[in-house]
């Protein structure tokens, strides 16, 4: 009998203490999973929010710096209208030669006429334009002399049916042409073939040289013809320069 009394209370004191620690570990299990899961509600919420401000910081920064961009755009698409106020297209002057193709928005025109049998084409670049402005201890008269040697380039195709072409690859000045290459065309030559160019213009001999000056300008390239291109082409230029700008404006604004 004292055995079993002795049994029963060791384990009536047992039991409690099982029960307690049972209990806290349960209690503690809970814990960590409910820590874990407000950790990770806590994580995704402050990833989605940073996520969602930055998206909305740069919108707003790429809006401001695009708003930036279009007010310059205006400003220069105004400078330019009022210089393209007085920059209209100009009409061919009395016995000009050539039929004048014009495209906007391409880099050059094509001037074309049939001559004696010949089909004549000049292909007619921008102007390469010499101001002076870098060279600010210079007076205006030496400026001036700058400004006269801006060029235009010119490809020059004579051609005859049934026959190769002539191409000359000119530099037209104030008043004065250049010719600084020759070379003959074959049409119906394959261009994976290389022709011959033949030397170098200035390495001909004087009189070939001046009779090939002669022989353009019987067919309409002379400096009264070139002088006007000139006027033409930088008028062209400021033309192109204004839809450039105002194509620009059209894209940042889409």
């Amino acid at each position: 009998m004292a055995l079993a009394s002795i049994v029963r209370r060791s384990a009536s004191r047992i039991a409690p203490l099982a029960i307690r620690a049972f209990g806290s570990q349960k209690n503690r299990y809970n814990s960590l999973i409910f820590n874990g899961l407000n950790q990770k509600t806590v994580s995704s919420l402050t990833r989605g929010f940073g996520r969602t401000t930055f998206v909305s910081g740069f919108r707003q920064f790429s809006s401001s710096s695009n708003e930036k961009l279009l007010r310059v755009l205006e400003s220069e698409i105004k400078s330019a209208e009022e210089s393209d106020d007085q920059n209209a297209v100009q009409e061919a002057p009395d016995g000009f030669p050539f039929e004048i193709h014009d495209n906007p928005g391409e880099q050059t025109i094509t001037l074309t006429r049939e001559f004696n049998g010949e089909s004549i084409k000049v292909e007619v670049h921008m102007p390469s334009l010499v101001t002076g402005e870098e060279d600010d201890d210079e007076d205006d008269n030496d400026n001036n002399e700058a400004a006269n040697d801006s060029s235009i380039p010119l490809v020059v195709s004579i051609c005859k049916k049934r026959v190769v072409c002539l191409e000359f690859g000119c530099t037209a000045y104030a008043d004065e042409i250049s010719i600084d290459s020759l070379s003959v065309k074959d049409p119906e030559s394959s261009d994976d073939k290389i022709p011959y160019e033949g030397p170098d213009f200035t390495d001909l001999d004087e009189n070939l040289q001046k009779a090939f000056h002669k022989y353009l300008e019987i067919r309409g390239i002379k400096p009264s013809t070139t002088n006007f291109l000139h006027e033409y082409m930088i008028n062209k230029d400021s033309r192109e320069y204004l839809q450039w700008l105002k194509n620009i404006k059209q894209f940042i604004e889409a």
